[in-house]
């Protein structure tokens, strides 16, 4: 009985006739699935399901004729169609089933597939007519695959095992082939000529007349359910539902379903992407950004133009619905504006000292900071809309703005920020974003956004190597080892008992060159400090101003103080976060600042009014 709903309709078609529409390219499949992969085992088991007249689950196809349905097709496996053929549905769901049945009972020719060793081979396929109708077998037992040729041999080939290369052949054996099972007129003759083999004995008549009532009949009769999304379905309701019932393949992106729909209007999206996307990793930051990132970007940029367009009432969304919903002339209109966008990116990034990927706080951040350089475009010439963008990406990093809920954020930063360009109040994002004194502690590893942000500050503050006094931003752009390194070591720190969690923190570290960093060694600063200057690279003058460059007091390391480093260093380090900011931390003189760090961390506080930070015992 059929069904039919609001978003879909199913029906029970014989699996004859929808195996002939898949031959007469009627169904096909949309270009974004997988390629076919079933082995032989497979093939085997899935054809004794049908021969005993098991279900094998519901085959979903996709209406097309709407816009859901705009995606470019191309035919199953084994289908040779002479010309281009329009189909009426696309199958998202069946795929693997389909194409194995077509090949073995339909195509006519040898199935290209695996043996269970993954080695390619092609077969054919057979009914042992006597082991189908042994209620005693496994019903698998009685199909079996032939090579190509129709002989199965042993001891490499020299002895024949098994040859039906002829009618009569098949005949003796009572192998029926599949290949034939749907063909009429050829499974008449093949019917006919067996009693005519057998000289109509009445044993032979009657054994293949129970054959065909009991197995090929069924087969004939065979029906299969077919869920239809009718064409109106919206194109992320099939991008979510193709990945609902493809469980065990590989998840669909986006850009996978954007490049078949545009696919259908001639238009080779990810070509396009791939000319971009190495045009865009030329700039070692934007290594990472993806195809998805992209067009994301697009995405947004082209439905702020829309909200902004005379008498709109469109709201700027960029959720995975919208990105579906990307016509391809808003693509065209705005792809080679957003790719400038990402280089002005880079730029900026650049400008704050952000020299690659590895360094990026947020990668999620480049979509919205390209759409908005793309749409400010020369705009970002001047001096004033540029400290805006600073400083709205520095509080998106240091308030860790970027951890979730994205697509919202996209939306409201592009609004926001160019709003606020043209006058209008500070964006969210720079009201909402906070950085509490005590994060600092908890700031350790690269897997903060907040910790790479320090570390990136510390390099636009002007650091210098401690060994030869050279900038560490002129390393970084030749790309020389440089990564933040403990200032206090940590076998001196372990050596002390000083807590791990502090002397862990990005309070205790500093951009360095890996050589620098190997001259420390484990030694107590006031040690290593006197070991730079005996090398007769720097003098103590000259490294007492490389140390001011990374907001370190050179007398609290040779006095080996570790407490009062820790609270001086945390004061400029809150200053230089206010001053990215563009806004006062609270809370700088709070309890559980004094209790965290040994006093209050205000500004301009000398180390030596904090009382003395309790050491842990515990070495």
């Amino acid at each position: 009985m059929a069904f039919s709903s609001g978003t879909f309709q199913t029906n029970e078609p014989l699996l004859s006739e929808l195996l002939s529409d898949i031959g007469k390219g009627a169904i096909q499949l949309p270009d974004f699935q997988r390629s076919w992969i079933w082995d032989d085992a497979h093939i085997r088991s899935l054809i004794a399901s049908v021969t005993l007249s098991y279900p094998i689950g519901a085959v979903m196809v996709l209406e097309t004729g709407g816009e859901s349905g705009s995606f470019l097709p191309r035919p199953f496996a084994g289908v040779h169609l002479d010309s281009l053929t329009s189909p009426n549905g696309l199958v998202l769901d069946g795929q693997q089933r389909l194409t194995s049945l077509f090949l073995a009972l339909m195509s006519g020719r040898p199935v290209p597939t695996r043996t269970t060793r993954g080695q390619e081979t092609k077969l054919y396929y057979y009914l042992d007519m006597a082991k189908c109708l042994d209620p005693d077998l496994d019903r698998e037992e009685a199909v079996l695959s032939l090579p190509e040729s129709k002989v199965r041999t042993a001891d490499f080939g020299r002895t024949v095992v098994l040859d039906v290369t002829t009618r009569e052949r098949e005949y003796e054996r009572g192998l029926y082939p599949l290949e034939m099972i749907f063909n009429a007129v050829e499974a008449f003759q093949w019917n006919s000529g067996y009693k005519e083999y057998f000289k109509f004995n009445p044993g032979k008549v009657e054994f293949i007349d129970q054959f065909l009532a009991k197995i090929w009949l069924p087969i004939n009769k065979y029906k299969v359910p077919v869920i239809e999304l009718k064409r109106e379905t919206p194109k992320e309701a099939v991008c979510q539902v193709f990945e609902k019932v493809n469980t065990g393949g590989v998840t669909l992106s986006v850009f996978e379903l954007v490049t078949a729909s545009f696919a259908a209007d001639n238009f080779r999206l990810r070509d396009d992407w791939a000319e971009r996307r190495e045009r865009i990793a030329e700039q070692n930051v934007l290594r990472g950004v993806s195809s998805t990132d992209f067009l994301q970007a697009v995405t947004l940029l082209a439905s702020y133009k829309r909200s902004r367009a005379p008498g709109s009432t469109s709201a700027v969304s960029v959720r995975r619905r919208d990105v579906l919903r990307l016509t391809l002339d808003e693509y065209k209109d705005n792809a080679s504006s957003v790719e400038h966008g990402f280089q002005r990116a880079a730029q900026l990034l650049t400008r704050e000292r952000v020299f690659d990927r590895r360094n990026l706080p947020y990668g999620t951040q480049l979509v919205p900071l390209a759409a908005i350089c793309a749409y400010l475009d020369k705009q970002l010439d001047a001096h004033d809309v540029l400290a805006k963008l600073a400083r709205w990406y520095w509080c998106g990093v240091l308030g860790e703005m970027y951890g979730g809920a994205n697509e919202t954020r996209y939306t409201m930063d592009i609004q926001d920020v160019v709003g606020w360009t043209e006058g209008n109040e500070e964006p969210r994002t720079i009201r909402d974003a906070n950085f509490a004194p005590t994060r600092l502690l908890g700031l350790s590893t690269r897997n903060s956004a907040a910790y790479k942000g320090l570390f990136s500050l510390m390099v636009k503050q002007g650091s210098h190597d401690f060994k030869n006094a050279n900038p560490i931003a002129h390393t970084m752009g030749f790309s020389l080892p440089v990564d933040i390194h403990h200032i206090f070591p940590r076998a001196w720190c372990s050596n002390n008992g000083v807590d791990y969690s502090t002397s862990n923190s990005v309070v205790n570290k500093a951009p360095l060159t890996s050589e620098t960093n190997r001259m420390l060694g484990g030694s107590a600063p006031s040690q290593y400090l006197d070991r730079l200057v005996n090398t007769g690279n720097i003098s103590r003058d000259r490294l007492d101003e490389v140390l001011a460059t990374h907001w370190i007091e050179p007398e609290l390391l040779r006095r080996n103080d570790f407490g009062g480093f820790i609270r001086d260093r945390a004061v400029k380090l809150l200053d230089a976060i206010e001053d990215a900011m563009g806004k006062p931390i609270p809370g700088r003189d709070s309890d559980e600042v004094i209790d965290a760090f040994g006093g209050p961390l205000s500004t301009g506080t000398p180390a030596d009014l904090h009382r003395p930070r309790p050491v842990d015992p515990t070495p």
